[in-house]
């Protein structure tokens, strides 16, 4: 590892990012400097103009791995680096906005009752049934269940936050069920022979086998459990300030755009000029 490297990863550690972070954005300023075969303290704003270019019309990247490059770099020259002036060289795009991907209620339950694994089952519909992030429900502990008060913990979520959500009461006993066979200790869902949390790898190859049996579209994913819990709440008259709560957003404008999702189903709803004789 180079003394940069080390640098920069020990400056992301100080300032509390998650491993997860740390990696991406370790990955992202060395493939810069992979791209033109040379340190990044070498480089200039010329060099950042020319890697953002051909991350658009070369490699085609997704504006989400755009940012994410862009963030990486502004840390490395900002805080690593001290060359505040090359800020001025990274801006942020303008962002595209998509509506999340939502499939109604019926659907889910097809999708759940798909797995033919009781733990991976029983793990996504604990993020259905609390609006949990893949990464949220993975390392979920027994003790994170309160029955007596119906709750979730969720320990250290996006943004490092802790919350509460609520315990379904079909959930509790889905759970209790799963805990009768399988016995966890301090996971809920670890690992078979080991106390690791299931990787995202095993959840990700089950969830595209439960899609492909249920007859769902590719575009469905763990997150999309995720954001149907968001869209039902709100379908069915749930406060949107209590559903961005349950969510753990930081900012509202991130939960109204399931407001653009519920809307469709007003769409659906028939125009009285059909009622006419």
């Amino acid at each position: 590892m180079t003394p940069l490297r080390q640098r920069y990863l020990e400056d992301l550690q100080l300032r509390n990012y998650s491993p997860k972070t740390q990696d991406l954005y370790v990955d992202c300023v060395a493939q810069f400097a992979r791209h033109f075969g040379t340190s990044p303290e070498l480089l200039g704003p010329e060099h950042v103009r020319a890697y953002q270019l051909y991350l658009i019309h070369e490699k085609r990247v997704s504006w989400s791995r755009f940012n994410q490059t862009v963030c990486a770099l502004r840390f490395l020259y900002r805080t690593t680096l001290k060359k505040d002036w090359m800020i001025e060289h990274l801006p942020f795009p303008r962002g595209e906005r998509r509506l999340p991907v939502v499939i109604s209620p019926s659907q889910v339950a097809t999708l759940l009752d798909a797995f033919s694994n009781p733990l991976h089952r029983i793990l996504f519909t604990t993020i259905y049934a609390a609006g949990l992030r893949l990464s949220e429900a993975r390392c979920l502990e027994v003790a994170d269940i309160d029955s007596a008060r119906m709750t979730v913990r969720v320990r250290q979520g996006k943004g490092h936050k802790d919350r509460y959500v609520m315990l379904s009461p079909k959930l509790l006993a889905q759970l209790r069920e799963y805990w009768q066979v399988y016995r966890p200790s301090r996971l809920l869902f670890p690992t078979p022979d080991s106390d690791h949390p299931v990787s995202v790898r095993t959840l990700q190859d089950a969830m595209r086998r439960a899609r492909r049996k249920a007859g769902l579209g590719t575009r469905v994913s763990a997150h999309t459990l995720r954001h149907c819990f968001a869209s039902h709440l709100l379908e069915a008259g749930v406060n949107i300030r209590v559903i961005q709560m349950l969510l753990g957003h930081t900012s509202l404008k991130t939960t109204a755009r399931y407001t653009h999702v519920a809307d469709q189903y007003l769409f659906q709803t028939p125009s009285p000029l059909d009622r006419l004789p």
